[in-house]
């Protein structure tokens, strides 16, 4: 298969078709000689800051002189951005023959009824295994698609475990209670693999420190064995001290805004620490440069000034909290203009009731992903009086635009699927430019 072929075969899988289990892709890997089973990987899951914690893990990696593969869902713009290596999107030649390698296998599988046809996921996934090994990577970073347990990615046996946090989202599939999906994040810990995690609360931590119990894998909680405190904090990007207890203690700089991002960085730096002790390469000027080289778009990202026009995915309550206040504290006073599309299976309440205040503007659109996105008369009748629902996402923007004026707040935000279709939208505009 060409390129083309290969994003028509994907788009053939259906983008939403999620079946969680493991048969299908243990089949499909065994197929291609498993691959994972050749390279060493870092495993990262968590409701929210998984990309984040990936970035930047990555990035560290690639400082100790390392070749790093990097597997993330879902992309903006190309699905190219899934997979990386050195900060690379995978190429589209390489793309489509390592998706034409793996359908070839999938076709087997199912022919000699191993397993019933994988899912787009779990194609994208076998992919990026067999790119990374054939490219032979020193390490590879797989962040979960979705929870852990029942995760076509927890197939590996990683270094180190990350589990970012754990809130409510996708209760359809993982559970309708923090404990419940916290079980199944906690299904990516391995038998004396360690874990590192920030998450909070008995009802998160319980499965978590269970889980490790049983497979004796050590845990490094955040706010008990390390901890972030902040120096100075703008949208420029931030300094924090990290602290080890009596062991560790040195100033970070990173370029990623917002309280939750030194968490983040935490995560990763002990993460790295924990890999470092197997692979001396990776030392601490590495942690240092890593770091604050890392960039993630569409998380709390500003591509304009005067106006600040600011992209965030946030999509569930635990997203909207952080954005809701990074904007707090970097526009203190400042009313904000929303141009804000949901999926209509999030808790859109939720989300709105949290990232909303009375005297904001909000210009409500469809995102455009089929069926599950909600209408934007829908969000704009939750929302209230001040949102007006539009009928395009460029309409939505000049609007917001033109009310914000020079010194005022744009935020595109509720779905990372809106955020990849503005970014669409203005690569376009800049293509017609030219």
């Amino acid at each position: 298969m060409n390129y083309t072929e290969s994003l028509d075969y994907l788009d053939s899988l259906g983008k939403f078709g999620i079946r969680l289990g493991m048969e299908r892709i243990e089949g499909l890997l065994r197929e291609l000689d498993n691959p994972e089973q050749k390279i060493k990987t870092v495993h990262v899951t968590g409701t929210n800051g998984k990309g984040s914690v990936a970035s930047m893990i990555t990035n560290i990696l690639l400082a100790a002189n390392l070749k790093v593969g990097k597997f993330t869902s879902p992309h903006l713009v190309k699905y190219n951005e899934r997979i990386t290596i050195n900060g690379n999107d995978i190429s589209d030649d390489d793309f489509s023959m390592a998706i034409t390698a793996v359908k070839v296998a999938a076709d087997s599988v199912v022919k000699k009824g191993v397993c019933d046809q994988p899912t787009q996921f779990e194609i994208l996934t076998a992919a990026a295994f067999l790119y990374f090994y054939l490219q032979k990577v020193d390490y590879a970073v797989i962040e979960v698609g979705m929870g852990g347990l029942w995760d076509s990615t927890n197939i590996i046996t990683p270094v180190v475990s990350v589990i970012t946090n754990v809130a409510m989202d996708h209760d359809e599939r993982l559970g309708n209670s923090i404990e419940r999906i916290a079980m199944q994040k906690a299904g990516i810990i391995k038998e004396k693999v360690p874990v590192v995690t920030a998450a909070e609360g008995n009802n998160a931590l319980g499965p978590i420190v269970t889980f490790a119990m049983f497979k004796e894998a050590p845990v490094y909680l955040y706010g008990k064995a390390f901890w972030g405190e902040e120096v100075s904090s703008s949208m420029d990007g931030q300094k924090f001290i990290l602290h080890a207890g009596d062991f560790y203690q040195s100033e970070y700089e990173i370029k990623l805004p917002g309280e939750h991002q030194i968490k983040n960085t935490s995560l990763a730096i002990v993460a790295a620490k924990l890999v470092s002790k197997q692979d001396a390469r990776i030392n601490e000027l590495a942690l240092h440069i890593g770091v604050a080289n890392t960039l993630w778009p569409g998380r709390l990202e500003r591509i304009h000034q005067n106006p600040d026009i600011i992209l965030d995915g946030a999509h569930n309550p635990n997203g909207a909290e952080a954005l809701r206040n990074a904007l707090d504290k970097y526009y203190l006073g400042q009313n904000v203009n929303f141009v804000f599309g949901m999926m209509g299976d999030k808790d859109m309440s939720g989300v709105i009731n949290i990232l909303i205040k009375p005297n904001d503007k909000v210009y409500a659109v469809r995102a455009d992903q089929g069926v599950r996105a909600a209408e934007a008369k829908d969000l704009a009748t939750l929302i209230g009086p001040n949102a007006i629902p539009m009928e395009s996402l460029s309409e939505a923007y000049d609007k917001a635009l033109s009310e914000a004026g020079e010194n005022g707040v744009v935020c595109v935000c509720g779905s990372l699927y809106l955020v990849g279709e503005f970014k669409k939208m203005l690569l376009e505009a800049r293509e017609q430019l030219n």
